[in-house]
């Protein structure tokens, strides 16, 4: 019965201490969680002689990240906290001669613009402001700092209560909104206003506003070349709220505080970043052609936006996080490909060349991408990296050189019997389409034993698992699983004809491109049928109640923050508005069968396999009413089910590292339940 699942929540306490006799290493545990560190945001000086960055550590006394500054020089010495305050900073930014780093430092009063002086070692608050700031960007001269911030407004008022007596406790006053998105996952209700641009002088001083309008103005703007203007990527078009795709690149002139529009194209248009001689604008974009997943383009144009042109590129890849070579001559990028990020090098004829790889490592719980990098003035790059064995350090790579510049767990994971991971590729029985996916053995892994088997269903869809670091997987292998995680159909990193095969289809032929692994890893003796356990988040949520909807074949499954009804799901989201068309044709109740037809409710009076679901419960993407449907309807059809709810978790379930921990215990908790 479920209930002995209960009982058994943290059995992982026990299973994960098993001594192995060929290695006396402990295998990685549930506590190293906190001990992890990792590297974020990573910024070289202009001369590409120091590395300011943030390192990441769990701090397990109060549950939660805590993000400090360091340095290193390029050479590999001299590693050091930046200032002597444990307050959690973030946005480190050099200045243009490298005199100087801004940066943003959070506490409970808020968050304030901070300078550091290279040369005295001072620090000082340069800030007083109302909300938190974001995208720091310098001025060509130093002298200033533009930076975004919400500038609030008022909620409507309906009605006028009447004076209530004095001292007399009356319930609150009703929250009213007229917003399309008023909610989003992680923030919860969002305050009224409208993000503007804000420059401050470097010495500090007060911060004047230089964008108007009701329109959203976020990320790092670029300056100028003569410091007059701004270019920078909004959506200020009239149906801004509606058309939410589109966007363009503007001009705003600093003096004159008036816009011009220099692109117009259907569609988003965006990360435009000024050529070095300050003449040409490269950005990217693309003509929405309404579908699932599309490729952007490379594109260039003058400053004023005339002579528009689009670098023609062999490579199929969605590229992103645009920067200049010094000499003008070619623009670095990031992109996925096949399990990887890479840095490239592409030249403005179009010819792409791969600088660095293994891009990653901040994802901290299961095997996403992300991570940045940073040029110098010579095109020196640091950039965070990673593999199956560590999570993000910073990396420094030159014309001639390239070097590791930190080993933040060195005390940690070269003592842990760690899981061996490798990749596989196999056919897809629909069409015969190439599929990628990774295999964790257990620590200590003998090939002539039999192991279950978990498979694991990465979120998105529109997203991809590869080769970095994860602890939750790490966590499973630990506890004397193989772990396969795929990324079937619709992943990107494999071409816009591959993510878009989800477009009107989702879930569909995704399905059979997992399933069918099920029955490799079978004939080569690494899965077995009757040890077969499945679990997922979110979109891997959805999958797995898809999965064991179609068939009865796995000894149980979690189904973890899942959508399980398009319907109601698509009207109750915080990112609502978003589905219609690019989904599935039409609003739902303009096709309400299309919408049905996906989701695996429609399914779950064939599920016969104990299913535990679990979610948290601030979660604003897939609403915890998602998951209660499930199992309320598992528990009306008598199929083994329990709900485990994660309080103070929005959809990022494992946001904390006790929430981590927890979500894997239960995990294995319940597979143990039914081996």
């Amino acid at each position: 019965m479920y209930y002995k699942s209960i009982q058994l929540t943290f059995f992982l306490l026990s299973i994960i201490h098993i001594s192995f006799a060929q290695n006396n290493q402990k295998p990685f545990q549930e506590l190293d969680v906190f001990e992890l560190e990792y590297a974020a945001d990573p910024n070289i000086s202009p001369d590409g002689s120091q590395v300011v960055y943030i390192r990441y550590s769990m701090d397990i006394m109060n549950d939660r990240k805590v993000g400090q500054l360091w340095t290193v020089d390029t050479n590999g010495e001299n590693h050091q906290k930046l200032l002597a305050n444990d307050q959690s900073s973030y946005s480190p930014r050099w200045s243009p001669n490298g005199d100087r780093i801004a940066y943003i430092t959070s506490s409970k009063q808020g968050s304030e613009i901070h300078m550091y002086w290279i040369n005295s070692g001072k620090t000082a608050r340069i800030s007083s402001l109302d909300r938190s700031p974001s995208g720091l960007s310098w001025s060509p001269d130093g002298s200033k700092l533009a930076f975004s911030m919400l500038v609030a407004q008022s909620n409507p008022v309906m009605v006028r209560a009447p004076k209530k007596p004095k001292g007399a406790k009356w319930a609150s006053k009703p929250r009213v909104t007229t917003r399309v998105k008023h909610e989003a996952d992680g923030r919860g209700y969002i305050e009224p206003g409208f993000s503007q641009y804000f420059i401050i002088p470097a010495e500090g001083g007060t911060a004047r506003q230089v964008s108007h309008g009701d329109f959203m103005h976020r990320g790092s703007p670029q300056w100028t070349n003569n410091g007059n203007g701004l270019v920078f990527s909004s959506n200020r078009n009239e149906n801004w709220e509606y058309d939410f795709v589109n966007s363009e690149i503007y001009h705003l002139d600093i003096k004159e505080q008036s816009y011009s529009a220099l692109t117009s194209r259907k569609g988003p248009d965006y990360n435009p970043v000024i050529s070095p001689d300050g003449n040409t604008i490269a950005y990217l974009g693309y003509s929405d052609k309404v579908q699932t997943y599309q490729i952007n383009e490379l594109n260039l144009m003058n400053l004023d936006g005339s002579n528009k042109k689009q670098i023609k590129l062999k490579l199929d890849r969605k590229i992103q996080n645009l920067s200049w070579a010094k000499d003008g001559k070619a623009i670095f990028c990031t992109y996925d490909n096949h399990g990887d990020s890479k840095i490239a090098k592409i030249d403005l004829k179009g010819k792409v060349k791969v600088i660095a790889e293994n891009l990653g490592g901040t994802a901290f719980g299961r095997p996403y991408g992300g991570g940045s990098y940073t040029l110098s003035d010579l095109d020196a790059i640091v950039y965070t990296t990673t593999s199956t064995e560590h999570p993000a350090e910073v990396k420094f790579v030159a014309e001639n050189s390239a070097r590791m510049l930190t080993d933040l767990n060195a005390d940690l994971l070269p003592f842990r019997n760690l899981a061996a991971i490798e990749d596989i590729w196999y056919e897809s029985t629909v069409d015969g389409e190439k599929i990628q996916g990774w295999i964790a053995y257990p620590p200590n892994y003998d090939a002539t034993k039999e192991y279950p088997l978990i498979v694991e269903n990465h979120g998105g869809p529109i997203s991809n698992y590869g080769f970095r670091f994860s602890p939750e997987i790490q966590l499973y292998a630990a506890a004397g699983y193989v772990v396969f995680y795929p990324n079937p159909r619709g992943s990107t990193g494999y071409g816009e004809k591959f993510g878009n095969l989800l477009y009107h289809n989702y879930p569909g032929d995704d399905y059979q491109d997992v399933i069918d692994v099920v029955d490799v890893l079978i004939k080569k003796g690494i899965a077995h049928e009757d040890k077969l356990y499945v679990t997922g988040g979110s979109a891997g949520g959805i999958m797995t109640a898809w999965m064991i909807g179609k068939n009865n074949r796995f000894e149980a499954a979690v189904v973890a923050k899942p959508v399980i009804n398009w319907i109601s799901k698509t009207l109750v989201a915080d990112n609502y508005y978003g589905y219609a068309h690019y989904r599935y044709p039409g609003q739902p109740w303009e096709n309400p069968m299309e919408y049905w037809k996906f989701s695996p409710i429609s399914l779950v009076e064939n599920v016969k396999t104990p299913t535990m679901v679990m979610v948290g419960m601030n979660d604003l993407r897939t609403p915890p009413s998602e998951s209660k449907q499930y199992y309320h309807a598992l528990k009306l059809l008598k199929v083994e089910t329990a709900l485990v709810e994660i309080p103070g978790a929005s959809h990022g379930i494992t946001g904390r590292p006790s929430q981590l921990i927890t979500k894997v215990a239960h995990v294995l908790a319940w597979f143990e339940n039914y081996k």
